[in-house]
């Protein structure tokens, strides 16, 4: 009974995660290691040519991405 009521409430319920780039919580978006990106963030930064000053802060919020370790 337990089982059920966990799985409705999973797959009715909306998951926001905070945005690497706006830093805003966002149900919809990509992961790139451990971190998310919206994907109002991941279009913008797709349409953004690279001398817009907007580009400079796209790759200032993504040098927070790391790669994850590898522990063996």
């Amino acid at each position: 009974m337990e089982v059920e009521e966990l799985s409705s409430f999973l797959a009715h319920s909306h998951f926001e995660e905070t945005c690497v780039i706006c830093e805003n919580l966002k149900p919809k978006g990509i992961h790139l290691y451990t971190s998310f990106i919206c994907t109002e963030c991941e279009n913008d930064l797709i349409q953004t040519d690279t001398n817009d000053p907007k580009y400079k802060y796209f790759l200032k919020q993504l040098k927070k991405i790391t790669t994850p370790e590898i522990f063996s």
